[in-house]
């Protein structure tokens, strides 16, 4: 997406307002059969927001009879539990891609959505995601990520957000609160953690850095053969998470979304790299404590750079299923966006911006604290890990950092490069 129209439709977005909304949840064949509407079965992609999709699709079910079954991969295995659940007899009828590359795989199990009633929602066509003329999937949510920090902690060790406007200053606040750890009581940042619940903020939403700038220099859009022009930047980011934080380098491997998450709310650690779908787990801080920065890699100008803003959340729905289960879908997905339940639900209990007509300002201090950044005239930095080759890309890129964290050496960060450059490039020719 090109970067002004990213900011006209994200300001669109947060300025909208209507409607608010709720869901329902599932129960058997025989029902289905009864009712004669047709049943919903979600694969849902986020597991923070596992516990309102249940409350919605219960109060879906409540009110139109229409049984709809909820069910939450873990993080980190949607990809697997798709493929696990597709093959079963009753597969899932909406389900996610995360864009062109997770669509690949998927193109034959998309319903056409082009004519339906969820398509006239969507403010800006640049938030389908097409086939040629196929509309194969409607994001269902906008969001942000950078790294979240404590204001009151930054404050307590003598600084501001309007101390850090680049690498180099943030790698000074950070490494200042390292050498006075102990006077303190707090870390820079929290654990950097590697294991599957957790190692996605780093070889996915970390590594679309060096990507984004490499893409804007090239001025394309994807690649099937990346240079890792940014990966010296890539490499100085990550050892400043790593050697600032609340655990050693070596335990990474170890380290859970959930040890983060704890690092930031007992106020172990100033800094959290993570998103705006993470203010629920946060929030307990207060949004008075609550702020984003932009992740700083060291590129010239960054100074002007904005928080990472995007989706890789495309709603699809399963063409394979019967026309019963898809108008059911259908019906159901256009009442969680244009009804006063599913709206405050998704608005408001999951905190989400939603690219639709109906979209409410947002509740989420997170989400406040990106937008001033576009108020600012500064650029939003796009979302360009949906162009990664393959889950086996990434996970050799995750292997080979975690492997650099232990043994901080040039040899060992060549094969980090390596993963990045070499097997991109593998993973891209497999794909064709």
């Amino acid at each position: 997406m090109k970067m002004k129209k990213m900011l006209a439709v994200i300001v669109a977005a947060v300025m909208a307002t209507g409607i608010i909304a709720g869901c329902g949840s599932s129960t058997n064949e025989t029902t289905t059969k009864k009712n004669g509407k047709g049943k919903v079965y979600y694969l849902n992609f986020k597991p923070e927001a596992d516990e309102y999709w249940q409350e919605l699709a219960d109060r879906y079910t409540d009110e139109t009879g229409v049984p709809v079954t909820v069910l939450t991969a873990a993080s980190g295995e949607y990809e697997k539990t798709l493929k696990s659940e597709m093959a079963k007899t009753d597969a899932p009828t909406l389900f996610q891609v995360n864009g062109p590359v997770g669509l690949e795989g998927w193109k034959e199990y998309c319903y056409d959505l082009k004519d339906s009633d969820i398509a006239k929602q969507i403010i800006d066509d640049s938030f389908t995601l097409m086939d040629g003329d196929k509309m194969s999937g409607i994001a269902y949510v906008i969001e942000n990520y950078g790294i979240i920090y404590n204001k009151e902690l930054l404050k307590k060790a003598g600084y501001s957000a309007e101390d850090i406007k680049n690498f180099d200053s943030l790698k000074k606040v950070a490494e200042d609160i390292t050498a006075r750890k102990e006077e303190l009581g707090f870390s820079a940042f929290t654990s950097a953690g590697m294991d599957g619940s957790s190692d996605w903020r780093f070889k996915t939403h970390l590594a679309n850095l060096p990507i984004y700038y490499e893409y804007k220099e090239e001025g394309i859009d994807n690649t099937d053969a990346i240079k890792g022009t940014y990966l010296a930047q890539y490499r100085q980011i990550w050892d400043l998470y790593i050697n600032n934080a609340t655990c050693k380098p070596t335990e990474i491997s170890t380290k859970t979304a959930d040890d983060a998450t704890a690092d930031f709310v007992t106020e172990e650690a100033v800094f959290y790299q993570n998103g705006t779908w993470e203010y629920n787990n946060v929030a307990e801080l207060g949004d008075e404590n609550l702020g984003m920065l932009p992740i700083y890699i060291g590129v010239e100008g960054e100074e002007e750079q904005s928080v990472c803003t995007g989706t890789e959340n495309y709603w699809c729905v399963n063409a394979k299923a019967s026309k019963e289960d898809i108008k059911a879908t259908l019906d159901f997905m256009n009442w969680c966006v244009t009804s006063e339940t599913g709206v405050e639900a998704m608005c408001k209990d999951m905190g989400f911006v939603i690219p639709f007509k109906s979209n409410l300002e947002s509740e989420n201090v997170l989400v406040n604290e990106a937008n001033k950044y576009l108020e600012k005239g500064k650029t939003p930095v796009s979302w360009n890990f949906s162009t990664m080759p393959s889950e086996e890309w990434k996970n050799g890129l995750g292997s080979a950092l975690t492997a650099y964290a232990a043994d901080q050496t040039d040899e060992n960060w060549d094969k980090v490069v390596h993963a990045f450059v070499n097997g991109w490039a593998t993973e891209a020719a497999a794909a064709k």
